[in-house]
């Protein structure tokens, strides 16, 4: 309900009477979460955490990046191994917040998320919120994430941006064919561009033409959910997707070999 209060203020301001100005999309739009006092406990930690590892590697995102940090039982719960494999020696750090949408992307990097680091890489992988209760277009969420790119770009000119497309889901028509969209309109806008290398990795997660459930851990849940968050299984497929691009990027080993 704050959310969408938050959400109705910016549009209202965006057409106050007699005024003429562009288009603007919400989800270009920084909003704050700050008044729930898990997310605001996570961001100051984060903080702290960025000021006292020096990253070469970051991940921006929502719960599916957050998850990383979940530790089993159950084994499809289990996802932290699967970071340490890929990750653990990487210095990397996990800026991934449940729930957040690309206008909390864009709060948070714009209120000294990336303030005082210099990592080779960052990967972003955001838009799936935007297509769950606030039902975004996907015209909308592009404009988000290119938001989002451009501001990583402008605090951090030497770092590369690693941006992977939305991941799909079984939630509605409506979010599989806004994902579709999404996706075909980030490949052609990044696929000539020197800072972002985009990776549309949703193949993975796809058996004979068809979303595989069984690598999603909502419909195990009680009472079932529909599929959206890769179990660990999933995450370990999603990592070894981008493993090379991120091993050629940093200029370390590739870690789909033994060490």
């Amino acid at each position: 309900m704050r959310l969408l209060l938050r959400l109705l203020f910016a549009l209202s301001m965006l057409a106050l009477p007699g005024a003429t100005v562009a288009r603007t999309s919400v989800a270009t739009l920084p909003i704050s979460r700050m008044d729930l006092p898990w997310w605001r406990e996570r961001f100051e930690a984060k903080q702290v955490e960025l000021r006292e590892k020096h990253p070469r590697l970051i991940f921006l995102g929502d719960s599916i990046t957050q998850n990383w940090e979940r530790r089993g039982p159950p084994d499809w719960a289990d996802d932290a191994p699967v970071w340490q494999r890929f990750y653990g020696d990487r210095d990397a750090v996990n800026l991934g917040f449940i729930g957040d949408t690309t206008a909390s992307l864009i709060w948070r990097i714009r209120n000294g998320e990336l303030d005082g680091i210099s990592p080779k890489v960052v990967v972003v992988l955001i838009g799936a919120n935007n297509l769950g209760r606030l039902h975004w277009s996907a015209e909308d969420t592009v404009a988000g994430i290119d938001t989002i790119t451009s501001e990583v770009h402008r605090r951090l000119p030497r770092t590369k941006v690693v941006l992977l497309g939305v991941l799909p889901s079984d939630r509605t028509a409506w979010a599989t064919e806004t994902t579709v969209a999404i996706n075909h309109t980030l490949a052609a806008r990044y696929a000539h561009d020197g800072f972002v290398t985009f990776l549309d990795v949703g193949r993975v997660f796809m058996r004979d033409g068809k979303l595989d459930r069984a690598l999603y851990y909502d419909p195990k849940l009680t009472p079932p959910e529909p599929p959206l968050h890769p179990t660990a299984q999933g995450m370990a497929l999603l990592a070894a997707a981008m493993e090379p691009t991120l091993a050629a990027l940093l200029g370390d080993r590739n870690h789909l070999a033994p060490p």
